[in-house]
């Protein structure tokens, strides 16, 4: 039997075609990637195939020239020839690089000849590459993969994000988007891809404000609040402010209280911009950190309600203050002097410091002591006195005086009164004696002697007899005199008697005489005088 198959070989050698041909196609093959070449090759009958080789043309030594396969590389796998010598000469790259690119010859030899490929197998070599578009996009905004090689695309492309698939290659970009980004062959996922970054830039997010040390913090102590943020582009530091119960205290993410006062105690909060909006939000708040500062009492004050009172009033004392804890213990002491010493007496307990009636044993110094589990304070000292009383005490004597000195005054301006008037009379009667003195004087040095007038005579200051008729005409003429000129002095008449000159002038002749009188007066105030005299002229009618 196995005679026989060998007559059969050697009866029907090589192909039945008989030209001399190989035939190939150029192949891309992806780098990293195995590629398989096919071949073809052909020859007369009667040839039989005693040699195969793989060429490829390079350049070297400033020529070109063929190069076996197998003086290429070390490794026996890299070029792998899955053909025969019977008409197949195909060929297998395996870990396609960059340096297998170029052009490949297939030769082969029978016992009576020698063949070439005269048109050679091109080999392109190509790499994946990734695009995404746009690479740097906002939160919300399109993102669209895409997978470019130097050979036909495959049909086959897988999407990576960090290792982990994506399932679509056009998508709305999120925060969580962002990544490294590769593509790959299906079943040969080795194959990849450069890793391109998707960079997707959204608004701070997770604003947060810590304090250190947390917990206890006690007044003259120190504090760090710091503020932190997830966003892209980062925060920087002129993008925090830092704000205490709604207003702004500082800029940058870090703030340090030193020497913590009760005043520091409050809300706090951060607020972080990256010029990236958020919903139409550009500025982003952390929650509220409330800042406990610890401290001993302080600030310790004592009000009393009522401020005035009585002997007998009931009165309250409050002492008040602050401090964190709050304080859990109030004492009462009043201040006690003794043998030159002062001490302090306590006298209660609590908040407040109730007093039902107060006594005079009840005024002194007060003050009260305050205490918590950090400290304790004393409060300012306050004198409590009855001070309502003392206040009428004292004004009882003021009104007094003031009476005292208003009757006085009083009677002085009605004593000088009196005086006043006093004077103002004397001064008139001197007056009105000197002026009558004076025109007697002048009239005795004017006229002769008359004893019908020797009876006129001045009369002292008590009223004068005059005959009614006299009376009335004088006092209508003062009335006159006062209405035309309000400043004339009052107008004194004299006395007349009217005697006849004959004493044996018969009666009966006197009834039948008319007197007739002429008065005059004048006043002290004019300028000229004239002096007061009367005149009576006696007609005997017919």
């Amino acid at each position: 039997m196995e005679s026989w198959s060998l007559i059969i070989l050697v009866i029907t050698p090589g192909v039945w075609s008989g030209d001399w041909s190989v035939t190939s196609e150029n192949q891309c093959a992806l780098k990293g990637t195995s590629v398989l070449i096919n071949c073809k090759y052909d020859y007369p009958v009667g040839h039989f195939v005693t040699s195969v080789s793989w060429f490829k043309n390079l350049y070297a030594s400033g020529r070109w020239g063929l190069f076996p396969l197998d003086k290429l590389t070390s490794s026996l796998d890299h070029f792998k020839y899955l053909g025969n010598f019977r008409g197949d000469c195909s060929l297998k790259v395996n870990d396609v690089q960059h340096t297998d690119e170029g052009a490949y010859y297939f030769r082969f030899t029978t016992t009576f000849n020698r063949w070439m490929s005269i048109k050679p197998m091109y080999l392109s070599v190509g790499e994946l590459t990734t695009v995404i578009e746009p690479s740097t996009v906002t939160e919300g905004g399109h993102v669209a993969l895409t997978c470019m090689s130097g050979c036909p695309e495959p049909k086959d492309i897988v999407w990576f994000r960090d290792g982990q698939p994506v399932s679509n290659p056009v998508f709305q970009a999120r925060r969580e988007d962002a990544g490294d980004y590769y593509c790959a062959v299906h079943g040969q996922e080795s194959v990849r891809s450069a890793p391109v970054a998707l960079n997707v830039q959204y608004a701070p997010r997770e604003v947060t404000l810590s304090v250190s040390p947390w917990g206890d913090i006690r007044s003259g102590g120190t504090a760090t609040l710091t503020c932190s943020s997830d966003a892209n582009p980062p925060v920087a530091h002129s993008g925090y402010s830092l704000y205490k119960d709604g207003q702004l205290l500082s800029s940058g993410e870090n703030y340090i209280i030193s020497d913590i006062l009760p005043s520091d105690r409050g809300w706090y909060y951060c607020q972080a911009w990256n010029n990236i909006s958020w919903r139409g939000i550009d500025l982003i708040n952390s929650t509220e950190v409330h800042l406990d500062v610890r401290y001993p009492p302080t600030n310790i004050s004592i009000s009393v309600d009522p401020q005035l009172f009585d002997e007998g009033s009931s009165v309250n004392l409050t002492c008040s203050g602050v401090a964190n804890p709050a304080a859990d213990s109030y004492i009462w002491y009043k201040m006690v002097d003794s043998d030159s010493t002062s001490s302090m007496l306590q006298v209660g307990s609590g908040q407040l410091l109730s007093l039902p009636s107060v006594e005079e044993s009840h005024s002194g110094v007060y003050l009260c002591k305050v205490r918590n589990s950090l400290g304790e304070s004393n409060s300012t000292q306050v004198l409590l006195s009855m001070q309502r009383k003392q206040d009428e005490g004292q004004s009882l004597p003021v009104v007094a005086g003031i009476g005292v000195f208003l009757l006085v005054t009083l009677v002085v301006a009605l004593l000088l009164f009196r005086k006043k008037q006093k004077t103002s009379t004397d001064k008139k009667r001197v007056f009105d004696s000197r002026l009558i003195r004076t025109r007697s004087r002048s009239s005795a040095a004017e006229d002769p002697p008359d004893t019908t007038y020797a009876n006129i005579h001045p009369l002292p200051s008590s009223t004068p007899s005059v005959p009614p008729q006299a009376i009335s005409t004088a006092s209508q003429r003062s009335s006159h005199r006062d209405d035309t000129t309000s400043y004339e002095d009052e107008v004194t008449y004299s006395t007349v008697t009217i005697r006849p000159k004959d004493p044996s002038f018969p009666h009966h002749l006197n009834s039948n005489r008319r007197p007739q009188h002429s008065w005059y007066a004048s006043s002290p105030n004019s300028d000229m005088f004239t002096a007061q005299h009367c005149r009576v002229s006696t007609h005997v009618s017919n």
